[in-house]
């Protein structure tokens, strides 16, 4: 038997997407990327006493920091035979290394996990404001001929390399002022993550000494993202250009080297010239929400047969591009059919929120307008205590079988759509206060 669920009978949800803000207002990406907003740095160095009472790692513990800060000389020391692998000179080496000494302020951040969500209106808005957008047209405006001459050369549309733009430092005046060296460095050899950093820092030891960036001007986020565009020191190795031909990829001075450079990412991550990121859409009132599934992909002419619609009575362009369909805030938010650019900004930064903000500011450069469907406001997202009790709520019921953890996994929002489909509601993915409070009940 194949239960469906209507739209008009659908649970009201919000979107739970735990961003994992830190005290600078960051969050890093699988790819090298840092979401920023406007949360101010806190400058102090904390002391022992001031890191979370219940670390997630071994070595987040208080002892453990400390034991490493003693030894952070003697561990820069053992990454000079990798640098010297890469080509760096022992000159660069110790120009870098004299004299630097770890900053522990960054540990708080490492570790720091919000107890609250932000909902996903509220995180569009803050990315996406009617101030940000004006200046995302006068930044477009300025800079036409080289976002006309980027998209030219790539194939990406001019207004999605902007909007990341926008996104990333506001257009270029929020790029962070830390030493993308020291906390590269600090990462490398302080807290939990480790492996990962020591190749970070020896890479952002190899833009130093090709010149593409001077050490003084090196200055970026807590947790070493850069430029105007935040590439971490990996992924400028891999994608960052020289658009000005200057001889330099300096993403940092040239608006031109973070534009091509930003361009030149999401050609490589399988972007499609002409097609778009996604529509806005409408559902009819008899859908069925199992197909609002990630794994679920069908041509666009598919979609149509099942009722969805363009928002304001618009026609698809692309009848045959593979899309799927996307409920940022459950069935009672707006829908989106996405297509596979979406998939390559999210490359970029592995958040669904992020890449609608993207999609959306490109959108409202471009001058299109505001989303036409209204949010659920009136739900509040789960904390994340209210979220470890809802896995343990659904693993007592046999719907849930991993590891109790307050994050929304595809585990968990896979036993919440269970959950629902059995208890007749909106099978959407997405839980709210009530859910919880159905399953507080026991029903």
């Amino acid at each position: 038997m194949v239960l469906r669920f209507t739209r008009a009978g659908a649970l009201s949800a919000c979107a739970m997407l735990p961003l994992m803000l830190g005290c600078a207002g960051e969050s890093l990406s699988g790819d090298g990327v840092v979401l920023t907003s406007s949360v101010p740095q806190f400058a102090a160095t904390p002391s022992p006493a001031s890191f979370p009472a219940e670390p997630s790692h071994p070595a987040m513990q208080p002892q453990a920091i400390e034991a490493a800060a003693r030894n952070f000389r003697q561990c820069l020391g053992a990454l000079w035979p990798t640098a010297a692998r890469r080509g760096v000179s022992r000159a660069t080496f110790d120009a870098v290394t004299r004299g630097l000494e770890p900053d522990l302020s960054i540990m708080e951040k490492l570790d720091h996990q919000p107890e609250f969500s932000k909902p996903v209106w509220e995180y569009l808005e803050t990315l996406v404001s009617e101030k940000r957008i004006a200046l995302g047209r006068e930044m477009a405006a300025r800079h036409a001929a080289t976002l006309e001459q980027v998209e030219r050369q790539s194939g990406v549309d001019r207004y999605v390399v902007a909007a990341i733009w926008g996104v990333e430092s506001n257009f270029g005046t929020m790029m962070g002022d830390r030493s993308v060296l020291r906390s590269t460095a600090t990462l490398a050899c302080v807290g939990r993550r480790q492996a990962y950093f020591r190749d970070e820092f020896v890479n952002a030891l190899e833009i130093v000494h090709r010149g593409d960036i001077a050490a003084a001007e090196f200055t970026g986020s807590w947790a070493g993202a850069f430029g105007q565009t935040q590439f971490m020191p990996t992924a400028f190795k891999r994608h960052a250009a020289d658009f000005d031909g200057d001889g330099r990829r300096n993403i940092i001075g040239s608006v031109a080297d973070a534009l091509g450079s930003t361009a030149n990412m999401l050609k490589r991550s399988d972007w499609q010239t002409g097609a778009g990121w996604g529509y806005e859409v409408t559902l009819p009132e008899s859908f069925d929400f199992l197909l609002a599934d990630r794994s679920i992909r069908k041509p666009i002419r598919q979609w149509e047969s099942l009722g969805v619609r363009r928002v304001g009575g618009q026609g698809f362009p692309r009848h045959g591009d593979v899309a799927r369909l996307m409920l940022p805030a459950g069935a009672q938010g707006p829908a989106f059919l996405v297509v596979g650019n979406f998939n390559s900004i999210m490359k970029y930064n592995p958040s669904e929120a992020y890449a609608l903000a993207v999609g959306h500011l490109a959108d409202r450069i471009r001058g299109g307008g505001a989303f036409a469907q209204s949010w659920p406001r009136d739900q509040l997202p789960l904390s994340r205590s209210e979220r470890f009790e809802m896995q343990e709520r659904l693993a007592a019921l046999g719907f849930y079988r991993g590891q109790a953890d307050g994050k929304l996994g595809p585990g968990t929002r896979a036993a919440v759509r269970d959950y629902q489909a059995r208890a007749g509601l909106a099978p959407d993915g997405f839980p709210n206060s009530q859910l919880l409070e159905r399953l507080r009940r026991g029903r």
